[in-house]
């Protein structure tokens, strides 16, 4: 079994979109597949030419637990990724949704100030106008 990853992967996890990751994972799937059927039919012309069938099997069987290994790594690599990439957005999503509550709330203070403000100033007209008018009367 191979230990050394083929694929590189990026260094970035944001470079590359989540329908990206799976063509690219849909792509090495695809490549592996073809692999290990190549060496399949290598191996049935190899039993065609007398070599025990015993020790296809075994290769066979060898080169099947490494497909999954390998299969199941990337795909592994791949969701942990796609859940990185999703948490993030989540978290940026969080943080817009507690920014427009704050605005809300700064927006109905303004407008509560404003009102407060507009209010007194019109009571204090009232006033004045009242005082105006008193003096005017006498």
């Amino acid at each position: 079994m191979a230990s050394v990853d083929q694929y590189a992967t990026p260094d970035d996890p944001r470079s590359e979109s989540p329908e990206a990751a799976a063509e690219r994972a849909r792509e090495r799937l695809h490549a592996e597949i073809e692999r290990v059927r190549s060496g399949v039919e290598e191996m049935l012309a190899e039993q065609e030419n007398g070599l025990d069938e015993t020790v296809l099997r075994r290769e066979l069987d060898v080169l099947r637990e490494e497909t999954d290994f390998l299969l199941k790594r990337r795909v592994r690599k791949t969701e942990k990724r796609l859940n990185k990439r999703i948490n993030q957005v989540n978290a940026r999503t969080d943080a817009l949704e507690a920014r427009l509550d704050q605005v809300e709330q700064e927006r109905k203070y303004a407008e509560w100030r404003i009102h407060s403000n507009t209010e007194q100033l019109l009571d204090g007209l009232l006033q004045e106008i009242r005082a105006i008018a008193d003096l005017l009367s006498r």
